[in-house]
């Protein structure tokens, strides 16, 4: 049963020749608010000053953020866009600078003012067009050649998912690579990426703000970076981690949640960080939580034990999954949401 909470866009159409300045924001998916020069954001600016540097930092970059609409004789969509220098961080992420029809084709796009074209498999279909993250882009215009139309794809229920580097995708190839667009597209809900890669420490001030937005489905993924980063005992974790559900709960109160804790990751499993606390410590502390929350009395709470999803074979650098290994996290998720594996099938 999801939550009455619904994101429902405006119906409006883009047609041809060339028409210019749609309300593109209603074609924009997977962005949960906006920065003041009009570019999509994953924290809320408003409450910016509230929120660690390096939270705000990867905030700013928009992960799993796209397009998403349905095409009326189209056969290519022209997107204007404004796109920055990566960031030192951003850089070192494996993803091209592309932007990627899914189903179809990858155009490269770079620094500057710039118009891609992006041709479609076909001239009718619902199309989700993944952005280039790492130049973090301001998407102009949206335009078509000829008769065709576009209209934003229809709305699809919410899901918010907090959490990491694993999270945010740091080792995909791709954004739609990622596990929470792998899973979001086989669940068919809107994935929203709250994933802060070395900035998620389960902080108060990002649970208010997930308490504030819409939801239909919500998935809490944090534990690694209190391993090393900013170092915590699994005491504080264990806190941290009940103090966070409560506030998020004080918003949500009854929609799915899914508490997934800290996936393998060799070299800290055995390992006292600072104060002492391994990551298998730390790891029992976010599973202890979730139980404990459930046995409160949240009975729309799962937990879904992360150590066993991955092998070190599936980590690029031993922190961090490749492709493979988000379709496996992906798959173990959606089918925990979905409480049955069937709509899972297209996850290989």
């Amino acid at each position: 049963m999801m939550d009455r909470h619904r994101e429902i866009p405006h119906t409006i159409e883009v047609r041809g020749p060339d028409v210019t300045r749609p309300a593109v924001r209603e074609f924009v998916r997977g962005a949960a608010w906006w920065a003041p020069d009009g570019r999509p954001v994953r924290a809320d600016p408003a409450d910016r000053d509230r929120l660690p540097a390096d939270t705000w930092e990867r905030a700013r970059m928009p992960a799993g953020v796209r397009l998403r609409f349905t095409a009326r004789g189209v056969t290519a969509v022209e997107v204007a866009y404004e796109a920055q220098e990566p960031s030192e961080a951003d850089g070192r992420r494996g993803m091209p600078p592309v932007f990627t029809v899914i189903g179809g084709v990858d155009v490269r796009a770079d620094p500057g003012a710039h118009v891609a074209r992006l041709p479609l498999p076909r001239p009718d279909g619902t199309y989700t067009v993944q952005l280039p993250e790492r130049l973090r882009p301001l998407i102009r215009d949206l335009r078509v050649r000829g008769d065709g139309t576009l209209e934003p794809a229809p709305p699809r229920p919410r899901w918010l998912v907090y959490g990491d580097s694993l999270a945010e995708g740091r080792a995909a190839t791709r954004p739609h690579f990622t596990w929470p667009s792998v899973a979001g597209r086989a669940l068919g809900v809107e994935d929203v990426n709250l994933g802060y890669a070395g900035a998620a420490r389960g902080e108060l001030a990002s649970a208010q703000q997930l308490a504030s937005l819409k939801a239909d489905l919500l998935t809490i993924a944090f534990g690694t970076d209190c391993w090393s980063r900013t170092p915590h005992s699994a005491p504080l974790l264990y806190e941290t981690l009940r103090a966070f559900l409560t506030v998020v709960r004080a918003g949500h109160p009854y929609v799915p949640l899914l508490v997934l804790s800290p996936a393998l990751r060799p070299e800290a499993e055995a390992a006292p960080n600072e104060l002492g606390a391994t990551l298998a410590e730390l790891r029992d502390a976010v599973e202890r939580a979730a139980r404990d929350a459930v046995d409160g009395g949240d009975k729309r709470l799962v937990l879904l034990p992360g150590r066993d999803l991955l092998t070190a074979e599936h980590l690029v650098d031993g922190v961090h999954p490749g492709d493979r290994g988000h379709l496996l996290l992906a798959r173990a998720v959606a089918e925990n949401l979905a409480g049955n594996g069937s709509l899972t099938d297209g996850i290989p």
